[in-house]
């Protein structure tokens, strides 16, 4: 029996307490950006995806948010069109971040949620090494259901000038 494709990414949350500014980078039209803003009732959710269409689509599944705790942005993993250190946690599901973005964007001691809903296609040693690269430290990992997911701490004081 499948298990849905956001068991992964709902055992991870788990892992990383409460934050106040969440990024889902690839949102694609925006279920877990939605999963995330109800699991995390006090913080302020954004999503990102190069797809105009896919934005679109997040937005209109938002309804009324009259406090601005949900929005969608244009916006590719290399480019994040936010200001350094902004948010405690980063999910990426199905996709990649591009490291020194990723930590661009991340506040120190913050968590990057890694998950994929197909088994087959585990967070890869490759990526992992690169994000190490770029301050990133294991935190937790596991096979949960059908996928399987990562997370990784940023750790303090990692220089965002470090060279690609």
């Amino acid at each position: 029996m499948l298990t849905p494709p956001l068991t992964p990414l709902a055992a991870a949350v788990l892992e990383v307490g409460s934050p106040e500014r969440v990024l889902d980078i690839e949102c694609g039209e925006g279920e877990s950006a939605l999963f995330l803003s109800r699991e995390f009732p006090a913080a302020r959710v954004r999503g990102t995806d190069r797809s105009e269409r896919a934005v679109r689509a997040a937005t209109a599944r938002v309804g009324l948010d009259p406090e601005g705790r949900l929005a969608f942005k244009l916006g590719k993993p290399g480019s994040l069109p936010f200001p350094d250190d902004h948010f405690d946690l980063l999910t990426v599901v199905d996709s990649a971040p591009v490291p020194v973005e990723a930590a661009r964007v991340l506040r120190a001691g913050g968590h990057l949620i890694l998950v994929r809903t197909d088994r087959a296609q585990a967070v890869g040693g490759i990526l992992r090494w690169r994000l190490a690269r770029r301050g990133f430290e294991p935190f937790h990992s596991e096979a949960v259901g059908n996928g399987s997911f990562a997370v990784m701490r940023m750790t303090a004081g990692w220089p965002h000038t470090a060279s690609v």
